[in-house]
């Protein structure tokens, strides 16, 4: 490229600049979210969608929610977002836990670049096969007749099988942080990364202990890299499916597993409707975790 055509290029105005990731960003994501939130207006039968305009699958989806049942329960849907967002919680804090162990050791403790990656490397060794190969490596380890069943009987630990390590929400948190811990590591190490060394040696020489100088240097400079991981946790687990489906033994409801279960029954409208609340529901979460962290200031 000569001089004259990225001259050129510098002094085109922005939003031409712009364009090209803009069509992207309005073909691939928001045609796409406009086509779901349509859809969920419709109505269908079961062999048809007819175009319209109805709010039938809306009030649907919160069927008997006005009021508890006889038994004190929760309607399905109330009962399943509270299923959901407590896998969530869970997830999110088991990841952001090791997650932010494992990146103040990289960032803090290996001095060697070049070990930095190698373990970036081991960290990652998970993603070269897929989730559902992954999910399923657990089960003849923690089912009823598994290695650590096993274990646990041969050392007299237990008289029968543990019935709780599969197939439970021990078994789905257990997957979950296997499968997604790696993406609360990367934004937490980048910003660890960012932290300027003097400050540790200040607060150090100020006389701060080894926590004092991790709570209120290191955390708060890392908020961003954790408001990254968090965001990318969060919106993973709350539409994931296929994890609770088998890890779960499908017997465990989820938001993502009914998406799934209403798309298979050619109820699309009904599923785009549970689709757009979900969506809905992450936003809200998001916003008030960036209501917590300013990321275009800290960025």
């Amino acid at each position: 490229m000569n001089t004259n055509t990225a001259t050129s290029l510098r002094t085109l105005p922005a939003w031409w600049q712009a364009g090209p990731f803009g069509a992207v960003f309005l073909l691939f994501f928001l045609i796409p979210l406009a086509l779901v939130l349509v859809v969920s207006f419709w109505h269908f039968t079961e062999y048809e969608l007819i175009p319209g305009f109805t709010l039938d699958n809306y009030l649907t989806v919160f069927e008997g929610c006005s009021s508890l049942t006889d038994q004190g329960d929760f309607c399905v849907t109330l009962s399943t977002y509270l299923s959901t967002l407590k896998f969530c919680f869970l997830v999110w804090l088991t990841t952001l836990v090791l997650g932010f162990a494992i990146a103040y050791f990289l960032a803090f403790h290996v001095r060697s670049p070049g070990m930095q990656t190698v373990l970036f490397v081991l960290c990652t060794v998970p993603f070269w096969t897929s989730n559902v190969i992954r999910m399923i490596s657990w089960v003849p380890l923690l089912g009823r007749n598994g290695l650590v069943n096993q274990m646990l009987m041969g050392l007299g630990l237990v008289d029968q099988p543990v019935e709780w390590l599969l197939f439970s929400d021990f078994s789905v948190v257990l997957a979950f942080v296997h499968l997604y811990t790696m993406f609360m590591i990367v934004p937490i190490f980048n910003s660890m990364m960012r932290i300027d060394r003097s400050l540790l040696e200040a607060a150090s020489d100020a006389g701060a202990s080894g926590w004092q100088t991790l709570w209120n240097v290191v955390v708060p400079l890392s908020k961003t890299g954790i408001l990254i991981g968090s965001i990318f946790v969060i919106t993973i687990v709350m539409g994931d499916f296929v994890t609770i489906g088998v890890m779960g033994g499908q017997q465990i409801a989820s938001v993502g597993k009914i998406i799934q279960v209403q798309t298979q029954y050619l109820q699309f409208p009904l599923a785009a409707a549970n689709a757009v609340i979900l969506l809905a529901v992450v936003l809200m979460i998001i916003w008030g975790l960036t209501r917590l962290v300013d990321i275009r200031k800290e960025l």
